[in-house]
């Protein structure tokens, strides 16, 4: 596609945390706005009304938008509206819904809704009425919005949401601002100022605002929200017409691009997009530093079935099939990775459209791997993300992928010397690099978002993001039941016999005899291998090599006890899963400091974390970067 450009770059985007706490004064000044009736806002803006406690009723015009974080529990009563390209109708359940500061803010804007046919403006009213009458809408909110009622308005209820995993999530003080709004230009903190000059400051908070905020959501500019640009619609028009064309196959849209161009953003708003039309949707993981379903350093294959109105961290699950390579970067073993990839796409059964997402890693090798990685999955389409005036890479064309040499596979060109060769081992070449040009429509789309092309401050984000991600899924050991936390020193381990699983190290060589010592205190994958594990005696099974084989999910081992020969480890893995577990994979990804370092309950010296550490020693330097540091393995493993 040939290129286009877009409107002129917009204002970077503001900060994702809001600096100071607000006074008790200012809350009840909240509750009085949120417990007043409808707004009735002179430039014909949004209206709002309290419907119950924590429950707010939305009215919605014709075209209308609301650009928000925060996060509630959305359900359309009357009309229909879109939410990061999914729709949502008055006949569907309610949806979760996550707009925090890390991301670009959520939109939801009106659609065209589908009336009956024959149906009258006062049947149209009765219907409205009644849907809220039927979800517990107070009758003055009802009376108050219908007021306000329009043939082609949408009725929307707002509900507060908390939920075991964002209160764990929050639970953690860099992580307690997640769902606030942007702050201010200026920078530094908001000072807490007194109740009567924080109604001067805030004069532009309105009863409207009082009333979304009683929800747990905030309205803030459309500039925070997703920018689309003009080659994003192209693309996103041809792909789902491909999608729902029943005559030209399943397709397999493989989105590539620099880091921080937006392709989790988008393959989210496709997903979505396609969901409005097909029961389910696969996605393929080959990002291992920023996964979607996913804690980090995974390659996995999932079947999705329900909207992505969230990050990562808000909807983790068990994928069809996943393999954890254990870094999140594939720099150090690339064939492996492409191993790893393959083995997981064989699970694919090409019976719905397939989704693939790709790593940052468009440079020098990188580039190269991306090449085997195209010619391995034979996609249809090919998704290339790139910004104006910041050339990360070349166009991969069908011609320019068909000549190339990968880092494994070889392009037409080299093909015809290889009968040459006398002697010498062969690449790894899924295709052989030889035969007819690939077959695949490439779309090129330009992002328009501040900060494009930025991967100086992706590089920042993303370790925030695999926390996020982590702390997600350890979210899930929480109680389902609205309760108080639990840390997780508190909660039941499972106990495993050495002989009952293996053992591997996956970033680095480690002595047999300093195993135990990396595995405490450490995240692990939960894996299946297809052999039984055989060992010698009580001692613990040590592999030699690195196996490609299911993973069933993570967990902490939190101790290791040397006498009774168990493991203990912490897991949110069903009972029925962890049977099958035969096999520990320790890699490079660590646990959050957070969770170490921010032990509720603990007293006195914090296990595991010391701050008396000889950086000299070498391997310490990653660990010093991240301010953290590991405690000498001289304590009991109980």
């Amino acid at each position: 596609m040939p290129a286009r450009r877009g409107p002129p770059a917009r204002r970077p985007r503001r900060g994702s945390s809001r600096g100071g706490r607000v006074e008790a004064a200012w809350k009840e000044f909240v509750a009085s706005f949120a417990r007043a009736s409808m707004v009735p806002p002179a430039d014909g803006g949004l209206a709002a009304v309290e419907a119950a406690e924590g429950a707010a009723v939305l009215l919605l015009a014709p075209q209308q938008t609301l650009t928000f974080t925060g996060k509630c529990r959305l359900r359309c009563l009357y009309g229909a509206v879109r939410l990061l390209g999914f729709a949502v109708a008055s006949h569907q359940p309610a949806l979760p819904v996550f707009s925090p500061a890390t991301h670009c803010a959520l939109t939801l804007e009106t659609l065209p809704p589908a009336r009956p046919p024959g149906a009258d403006l006062r049947q149209l009213r009765a219907a409205a009425r009644a849907a809220m009458r039927a979800h517990g809408v107070r009758r003055h909110a009802r009376v108050k919005a219908m007021a306000r009622f329009a043939p082609d308005c949408a009725l929307v209820l707002l509900e507060h949401l908390d939920t075991p995993v964002t209160r764990y999530l929050l639970s953690h003080p860099p992580l307690s601002r997640l769902f606030e709004p942007p702050v201010s230009p200026a920078p530094g903190p908001v000072p807490a100022l007194p109740f009567s000059q924080q109604r001067k400051e805030e004069s532009n908070f309105t009863p409207e605002d009082a009333v979304l905020a009683s929800v747990g959501i905030v309205k803030c500019s459309a500039e925070h929200g997703l920018l689309v640009s003009e080659s994003m619609v192209l693309a996103l028009e041809e792909l789902i017409q491909a999608c729902c064309a029943e005559d030209e196959g399943v397709p397999l849209i493989l989105v590539c691009g620099p880091k921080n161009t937006g392709k989790s953003t988008f393959n989210r708003y496709l997903i979505n997009l396609l969901l409005n039309r097909l029961p389910s949707v696969e996605y393929l993981e080959c990002d291992i530093g920023q996964t979607e379903f996913t804690p980090p350093g995974c390659v996995s294959l999932s079947h999705v079935t329900e909207p992505l109105l969230g990050p990562p961290f808000t909807h983790q699950q068990a994928p069809r099939r996943m393999v954890y390579y254990g870094l999140t970067s594939c720099e150090q073993d690339t064939e492996r990775y492409l191993d790893v990839v393959k083995s997981v796409f064989n699970s694919y059964k090409k019976e719905v459209p397939l989704v693939v997402n790709t790593m940052g890693w468009v440079k020098g090798e990188g580039l190269l791997l991306l090449i085997d990685l195209i010619r391995l999955l034979c996609p249809s389409h090919i998704v290339q993300m790139d910004v104006y005036d910041w050339k990360a890479m070349v166009p991969l064309s069908p011609d320019y992928v068909h000549l190339t040499a990968g880092l494994y596979t070889k392009g037409k060109q080299q093909a015809k010397c290889r009968q040459m060769r006398a002697s010498g081992a062969e690449p790894w070449s899924p295709s052989e690099g030889a035969g007819d040009a690939p077959e695949y429509k490439l779309l090129y789309i330009h992002p328009e978002f501040p900060r494009a092309g930025a991967a100086g401050e992706a590089r920042v984000h993303s370790s925030i993001l695999r926390d996020a991600a982590i702390l997600g899924y350890l979210g899930q050991l929480q109680c389902p039941d609205v309760g108080a936390l639990l840390p997780l020193h508190s909660l039941l381990p499972y106990q495993v016999p050495f002989r009952a699983v293996a053992l591997r190290v996956i970033h680095t060589d480690v002595a047999p005899n300093n195993t135990l010592y990396a595995l405490n205190a450490s995240w692990v994958g939960l894996c299946h291998m297809p052999d039984e594990v055989q060992g010698q005696g009580e001692a613990p099974v040590l592999l030699t090599q690195t196996p490609v084989c299911d993973c069933l999910g993570f967990g902490i081992v939190r101790g290791v006890d040397m006498e009774k020969k168990l493991y203990h480890v912490l897991t949110p893995v069903p009972v029925e899963k962890l049977r099958l577990v035969n096999c520990l994979l320790l890699g490079s990804v660590a646990i959050p400091n957070c969770v170490l370092v921010g032990q509720q309950g603990v007293q006195g010296e914090i296990p595991y974390v010391t701050s008396d550490y000889n950086y000299s020693i070498m391997g310490s330097g990653k660990l010093r970067k991240k301010h953290f540091k590991r405690r000498e393995f001289d304590c009991d493993y109980t």
